[in-house]
């Protein structure tokens, strides 16, 4: 039976990403360390690597419990894992928020438009007329020197501890759903209550992101801990597939950010 069977077509090459960090570490005894991953790669790594691994210990962090982005530290099992090892920076900057606005997207724009690539930035935080930003260690003084403006509104970062994050204002609601297939645009129909054809036509018009990548097959399959994003409709995320109902539906625990 092949490991690939249970991830899309796109997935193979970040499984064959995690074997090789695995044999890394069974190998030599050392410890690697991811960028920020998504819910779904790191969902992706509990299967390959196995929770119950009795040579290997995974964890995760982001910076916080709440942290959507979190880097993995792949090690021996006798390895403690201490918050220094993930190698984070948080970065915070005011803005005028009477005189201009800024969101998520004009931060990672600013940061993408560094030439940095989206795994090296963890959560983006905005509290009121404060930004925080995580980045990974070996680039953190390139970000600090060179993103000073952020939709037109000019910047300092200022480098804070880790155990100073501002408070998340992101709510998310619970809900379940039985489901009669996991196709991707059943799963939007349910969770933002909307028609099929609607949530198709949104697929069609490529306006459907699924971990951060725009989607246009609306008979995708979707799997547990994916991240998608309808626009005009929100966020929302996967938490769990679970048992069949006596209908032969499947249930699914969906979260939806409230705006």
């Amino acid at each position: 039976m092949s490991i690939y069977q249970h991830f899309r077509q796109e997935e193979h090459a970040f499984v064959d990403q995690v074997l090789s960090w695995k044999d890394q570490v069974e190998m030599y005894y050392t410890k690697q360390l991811t960028d920020f991953l998504d819910p779904r790669e790191r969902q992706i790594i509990r299967s390959v690597i196995g929770e119950s691994n009795d040579d290997i210990r995974v964890s995760f962090w982001g910076g916080d419990k709440e942290a959507e982005r979190k880097r993995a530290l792949i090690a021996p099992f006798y390895e403690e894992h201490k918050i220094d090892d993930y190698e984070l920076v948080l970065y915070q900057a005011n803005f005028a928020k009477k005189f201009i606005n800024i969101n998520h997207g004009d931060v990672m724009g600013a940061f993408l438009g560094l030439g940095l690539e989206r795994k090296k930035m963890g959560d983006i935080i905005i509290n009121n007329d404060q930004i925080q930003i995580y980045t990974t260690k070996d680039i953190a003084l390139y970000v600090q020197t060179n993103l000073v403006a952020i939709n037109r509104a000019n910047i300092r970062l200022e480098e804070v501890s880790l155990n100073e994050s501002l408070e998340r204002n992101d709510i998310w609601k619970e809900q379940t759903h039985s489901v009669s297939s996991m196709r991707l645009d059943i799963l939007i129909k349910e969770i933002y209550r909307i028609s099929r054809s609607k949530a198709a036509q949104l697929i069609k018009r490529e306006q459907v992101k699924v971990n951060f990548k725009t989607v246009s097959d609306q008979a995708m399959t979707v799997l547990e801990a994916d991240l998608i994003s309808v626009r005009g409709y929100g966020r929302s995320r996967i938490i769990e597939i679970g048992g069949m109902s006596r209908k032969n539906k499947t249930f699914v625990t969906s979260a939806v950010l409230k705006t």
